[in-house]
């Protein structure tokens, strides 16, 4: 964070200095709430958790080298006191990025949110240092802690926007007001909250409506091929420049191939020009995601040669998105276990058919969380999806749900011995450790509550261990 003292905090945030005996000390070291990563010139935010309270962390924190606490109630160590602590971060956070010379990039969508924030970082580094969001912290905590961490030296911040329900992405950019605005899609995810694609796309286009005029700078950057989307050109007075496959796109890709292993090449078209991309991420749902990245990139002033590059040399760099590994016995692990969605569900289902094409595939599936009314649809339809890729092997994991899963491909066709219903996770660790054979591939995808992450990584480990599975 850029450096303030902490009189200067407990103005900001409207707050009563405690305990503390020289309120000009600064803090210079960034904003943590896990008292773990407490550490000299640190400012601790004391969150009371459903199991565990900031506060009793007080005094290690400060042992620690933390400047102060930030807390709701007095804690015997120096410490700022407020009403309410999110807000109070939130302030805070507000205050510092209107301090920056940063140019912040702010982001939704229903998918790909995540992986779109890495590239769009990955391409922004070479410009200029970059601070983004780490990981999918991009709610009303994870947000305002990413932005404390820029610093004077920042150019670029980079920042996810997540919503759950109408009114969350508009109090997101009120505490980062962005300048460039990119919305990715409107799919399915949490479509049981929102109660409709409409009323997703509402939420969604909150971000849009937040940006500065085209005069001031402000630029929507909108996915051509989506319509909810594109619809949002109307509700911004900012510059708006479209995105995707579309001939009409400003910036689109052409000549969409996989490569032999799975991997996405394209040659990418920008209003600055034209040049080749073939990128080291798995699965064509990434083309979408790298030219929503390049977009942004050229309205920075980036041009086609250098984002393609750019692009072409990125990689994962959040957990169990499309982590593809090779084991020693030639089994290939595909932990896409973070999360899943209607949508991410199906590119994830496409990237398996290309990357196991001429071998065997499995396709561990579970639950897609928070689908409402359209749970069994959805459920049933990526079944169905399963047995027309020709997918191997289904083996569909846990309840309810997963008895959908195996019912839509049962439904479609499928296959005999070629589905499979177990209770959990251990049960499908006990099932592939016994089936797999050398050569085949494996793909992991389910919603983060369900915890298919431990499948993965349990064969990613026998495979480390130099065991065949089916020995």
């Amino acid at each position: 964070m850029i450096a303030l003292s902490l009189a200067e905090i407990a103005a900001v945030v409207g707050g009563q200095t405690h305990d503390i005996p020289d309120p000009s000390v600064q803090v210079t070291g960034p904003v943590v709430r896990d008292s773990r990563e407490a550490g000299p010139g640190t400012l601790f935010v004391a969150f009371v958790g459903e199991h565990v309270d900031g506060h009793d962390f007080a005094r290690a924190v400060v042992e620690a080298g933390a400047v102060a606490v930030l807390a709701s109630r007095p804690v015997g160590v120096p410490a700022i006191v407020v009403e309410d602590v999110q807000t109070a971060l939130g302030a805070l956070a507000r205050h510092v990025v209107r301090r920056l010379g940063a140019t912040l990039v702010a982001l939704t969508g229903s998918a790909g949110k995540t992986s779109t924030k890495d590239l769009i970082a990955q391409v922004l580094q070479r410009k200029a240092p970059t601070v983004f969001t780490p990981g999918s912290l991009n709610n009303e905590i994870g947000l305002p802690l990413t932005a404390l961490s820029a610093t004077e030296e920042t150019g670029f911040l980079v920042l996810e926007m997540g919503a759950r329900g109408i009114g969350h992405i508009r109090y997101l950019t009120g505490l980062t007001p962005p300048k460039i605005g990119l919305v990715l899609n409107v799919g399915s995810a949490h479509i049981g909250e929102f109660g409709g694609r409409e009323q997703i796309a509402q939420a969604k286009g909150e971000l849009v409506e937040s940006l500065p005029p085209a005069d001031e700078g402000g630029t929507a950057v909108l996915n051509a091929d989506d319509p909810l989307v594109r619809a949002m050109a109307s509700r911004t007075k900012a510059k708006v420049i479209l995105f995707g496959e579309s001939g009409e796109a400003d910036v689109r890709a052409e000549n969409v191939r996989l490569t032999d292993s799975g991997q996405p090449a394209f040659r990418l078209h920008t209003p600055s020009g034209a040049s080749d991309v073939t990128m080291r991420l798995y699965g064509e749902h990434h083309v979408s995601n790298a030219l929503a990245a390049a977009a942004v990139a050229h309205e920075l002033g980036m041009s086609a040669e250098e984002i393609a590059t750019a692009l072409s040399e990125a990689g994962s760099l959040s957990r169990w998105r499309m982590e593809v590994t090779e084991r020693p016995d030639g089994v290939t692990v595909v932990n896409d276990a973070y999360n899943a969605n209607p949508e991410s569900m199906r590119a994830a289902l496409r990237a398996l058919a290309a990357i196991g094409k001429g071998r065997r595939t499995w396709a561990v599936l579970g639950k897609m969380a928070e689908l409402g009314d359209e749970a069994l649809a959805e459920h049933d339809a990526v079944g169905r999806l399963a047995v027309r890729l020709n997918v191997g092997k289904l083996v569909a994991v846990g309840g309810r749900e997963a008895s959908w899963l195996q019912l839509g491909a049962y439904n479609e066709g499928s296959w005999g011995e070629e589905s499979v219903h177990v209770s959990d996770a251990q049960a499908a660790i006990d099932l592939l450790r016994s089936e797999l054979r050398p050569g085949d591939v494996v793909l992991v995808k389910a919603s983060r509550s369900v915890g298919l992450e431990s499948v993965a990584q349990a064969l990613v480990e026998t495979g480390a261990e130099g065991e065949v599975a089916a020995r």
